[in-house]
């Protein structure tokens, strides 16, 4: 995957652009971003803020050895399917989106 495809990817489910990085936001705080994606030149990194207010990076890897999960399209190797809650929290921010558009 490439940059624009992984952009693409995240803000068709869910994500949202926050100070120009694709991001999830907590539903109690939907103006804040808890996780985020990096995309530099030549790799991506994912991004989950700390209670404290610090940046962790979760996992980085270059964009060539990123791909799309065939089911589901999300992009394998970041870490996605290891951190906890990250489908919820990303289906909250998915149905957050279109409720508003309903508003």
């Amino acid at each position: 995957m490439d940059k624009t495809e992984i952009t693409d990817w995240a803000l068709s489910h869910g994500w949202q652009l926050i100070a120009g990085a694709p991001s999830l936001t907590k539903p109690s705080r939907p103006k804040e971003a808890i996780v985020r994606l990096v995309l530099k030149a030549t790799v991506v990194h994912l991004e989950v803020k700390k209670p404290a207010g610090q940046w962790q990076k979760f996992a980085g890897l270059p964009y060539g050895k990123i791909v799309a999960d065939d089911e589901s399209g999300m992009p394998l190797g970041l870490g996605f399917e290891s951190m906890p809650g990250f489908t919820m929290l990303m289906r909250e921010n998915k149905d957050r989106q279109v409720f508003a558009g309903l508003g």
